[in-house]
């Protein structure tokens, strides 16, 4: 069990601190940590950079922002009251509608009045004093609390490309993540270039391609993707729904991911050719992620099934792109289908068959500078009206670095980090007690709002635990933390996306420390994840020190 020691169990309460606890961040890791002190009767805070609640649904607001995760798996399963009356009406939803869905939470349990917004934090220093954080924001103000729980998001830090000239643009120029409230109306008969090809870009593309005058589009890596297949949901439809959650989310909890799609556990080669084909044909008619979560086990494991499978996503993408040479080089030649966290799309390729839309491959023709009036690139200048930055994150660590976070003796989280992350279930670190991290480093990710709930539970329950035996310190030991980042590290191991940059592998070359791959998630499967979590809570927190 963790090691309590008895002669402090009668410490008094934080009646000297501003709160119990103080979350950073209003999204939905906020909302649901904030919803869960309450009800314990916790002193709680959450401080929020926005001014408005929603996370990565307030930010993101660029045309086409969607989730990938079917509407009813994302959903919070907490309260049977929300799902009883929050209706979705797409089986996909779109930004508007999640960003709605965050609202409707925070006014039905009232919780605006523990919320500050437009406040961003600067810096978080643990108090060894009285075991307990100092928080302060950018306008100098500092809150003081037992309990410090980050819900800052794991795509929270935009990043611009890595170009000389990016603010000498005369234009309008943008990331997608600040997408202005006018983005439509700016772009609308205009001349637009784009940079990136991602997930963002792709589902920026495909609308925008509707009203620009012309748009180029500067791509540096080809991505695979898949038609994500949205439908609406009629009432009836939402009615059956409304009685399968039970089902929805049982079978959310026995995926390896999160999502309500079961991967296959055969082998690509247990079927000949001929039945592989029918079976990768039936899964690509399906909606959502059913191409790549529910395909045979060793897709990501075997490199000549992900060759095989690669290849028939290649012949679909070749039938819908009109010249054979553009349609080449969306087709990415450096990784296979499902190494990189796999974008859906809904007439993404078509947008290179229209007249007005022009693809650059920065691999033959790089981008030397922005300039007053545009994109210089080796062969050619370009002139726009608006560049539009599709270029990512700093991904996952990238909110942490962000924050000035001290633990222990001023111990510098980046330095702690430095050499590669290490953490206690992903949800804290030795030297910075009493903090805890919702969808930090080395937790299961996938679908988000099913990760969430149970890192939250999770931490909240420790802090009621806490609360109960009158604990005033929780620190991750050395050795639970060694054997948590070993164990991280060991589920990473014949994985094929480790093979590969991306923001999940913790590369974005737009970003000089993070050139190199470290492993920065839980690659295990969900259902494993939960189950060590378990076990330390079971055994009372072993792992901790706590006291």
């Amino acid at each position: 069990m963790g090691s309590i020691q008895p002669e402090q169990l009668a410490m008094p309460a934080n009646v000297d601190l501003d709160y119990d606890v103080l979350i950073i961040g209003a999204g939905l890791s906020g909302i649901y940590s904030l919803i869960r002190m309450r009800q314990m009767g916790l002193r709680a805070r959450v401080i929020e950079a926005g001014s408005g609640e929603g996370g990565t649904w307030f930010w993101n607001r660029y045309p086409g922002a969607r989730f990938d995760s079917e509407s009813y798996s994302y959903i919070f399963s907490f309260s049977d009251e929300l799902l009883k009356e929050w209706d979705w009406t797409e089986h996909f939803s779109p930004q508007p509608e999640t960003l709605k869905y965050a609202q409707f939470i925070v006014n039905k349990f009232n919780l605006k009045c523990d919320m500050q917004f437009n406040t961003k934090v600067k810096a978080a220093h643990f108090q060894t004093s009285n075991n307990s954080w100092l928080t302060t924001d950018e306008h100098g103000k500092t809150y003081s609390s037992r309990w410090l729980v980050s819900c800052m998001g794991i795509l929270n830090e935009p990043t611009l490309p890595a170009i000389p000239g990016v603010h000498d643009f005369q234009g309008q120029g943008f990331h997608t993540a600040r997408w202005p409230e006018n983005g439509m109306d700016a772009i609308a008969g205009k001349r637009v270039g784009i940079i990136g090809t991602g997930a963002t870009a792709i589902q920026t593309i495909q609308e925008i391609k509707k009203v620009v005058g012309s748009l180029t589009v500067f791509q540096r890596t080809a991505n695979w993707t898949a038609p994500l297949r949205n439908t609406k949901i009629s009432k009836e439809e939402m009615t059956e729904i409304r009685g399968q959650y039970p089902d929805i989310f049982a079978k959310c909890a026995e995926s390896g991911s999160c999502f309500i799609h079961l991967r296959d556990p055969r082998s690509t080669f247990d079927l000949d050719a001929e039945e592989r084909e029918a079976h990768w044909e039936m899964l690509y008619a399906k909606p959502g992620f059913s191409k790549w979560l529910s395909n045979f086990h060793d897709i990501s494991t075997n490199r000549e099934a992900n060759r095989l499978f690669s290849e028939f996503i290649s012949k679909k993408m070749r039938e819908r792109v009109d010249d054979p040479v553009v349609a080449e080089k969306l087709i990415p030649k450096n990784h296979g289908f499902g190494t990189r966290r796999v974008p859906l799309e809904g007439g993404y390729y078509e947008a290179f068959n229209q007249t007005n839309v022009e693809l650059v491959d920065l691999t033959e023709n790089p981008i030397e500078r922005v300039t007053a009036e545009g994109i210089k690139t080796k062969d050619k200048d370009f002139e726009f009206d608006v560049i539009i930055y599709a270029t990512g994150f700093d991904a996952v660590t990238g909110s942490f670095r962000a924050v000035d976070i001290k633990g222990v003796n001023g111990v510098d989280l980046q330095d702690i980090w430095g050499t590669g992350i290490r953490t206690f279930l992903g949800l804290t670190v030795q030297h910075f007690p009493n903090m805890f991290m919702i969808m930090g480093p080395h937790q299961m990710f996938g679908n988000i709002p099913r990760s969430i709930e149970y890192a939250v539970d999770w931490v909240s329950d420790f802090i009621g635990f806490a609360k109960e035996k009158g604990l005033t310190y929780a620190e991750a030991t050395e050795e639970g933390m060694d054997e948590w980042t070993t164990h991280v590290h060991q589920c990473a191991k014949g994985l094929l996306a480790n093979e590969v940059d991306s923001w999940m592998t913790g590369v974005n070359k737009n970003l000089a420390h993070k050139q190199v791959r470290t492993i920065s998630r839980y690659n295990g499967p969900a259902p494993g994840y939960r189950k060590r979590c378990n076990e330390v809570k079971a055994k009372e927190y072993a792992g901790l020190v706590i006291k």
